[in-house]
C-alpha cells in the first residue's frame, strides 16, 4: 500500500466522524518532513477525540502504526505523524488562526475525487 492510500484511509475515517473541511496537501516537493498533510476541523472536543481515535484506528488496521502524537483529550489541535502522512485535526477556530494552508500553499492540494479514485 503506498502513501497516498494511507490518506484516502485517513480521510475516510476522518469522513465517518463528520470531519469538516478535510484537505490533503501534498507536500513532497517542498519539505523533507512529510509526504502528505490531512488537515481537518471539528466542532467541539469530542468530535476531535472522535476524529483522532477513528483515524488512528484504521491506520492501524492496515499496518501503519502511529510514530508521534501531540495533543490530549483538551487541545483544540491534535498532530498525528505516521512518518509520510501527518494528520492535523483542529477546532475550527484554531484552524482559521493557524492557517495551515496558507502556510504550506507551496504545495499541492489534492482534490478529493481524485483521492477517492486512489
Amino acid at each position: 500500500m503506498d502513501t497516498i492510500e494511507f490518506c484516502k484511509i485517513a480521510v475516510e475515517a476522518l469522513e465517518d466522524k463528520k470531519a469538516e473541511n478535510i484537505e490533503v496537501i501534498d507536500i513532497r516537493e517542498v519539505s523533507p518532513i512529510a509526504d502528505y498533510f490531512v488537515i481537518a476541523s471539528g466542532a467541539n472536543q469530542n468530535q476531535i477525540q472522535a476524529m483522532r481515535d477513528a483515524a488512528d484506528e484504521a491506520l492501524h488496521k492496515v499496518g501503519l502504526p502511529l510514530k508521534q502524537a501531540e495533543g490530549n483529550r483538551n487541545s483544540t489541535w491534535i498532530l498525528m505523524d505516521y512518518g509520510d502522512i501527518i494528520l492535523h485535526i483542529f477546532s475550527r477556530e484554531d484552524r482559521l488562526f493557524y492557517d495551515l494552508e496558507r502556510i504550506w500553499r507551496d504545495g499541492k492540494i489534492i482534490d478529493r475525487d481524485e483521492l477517492l479514485k486512489v
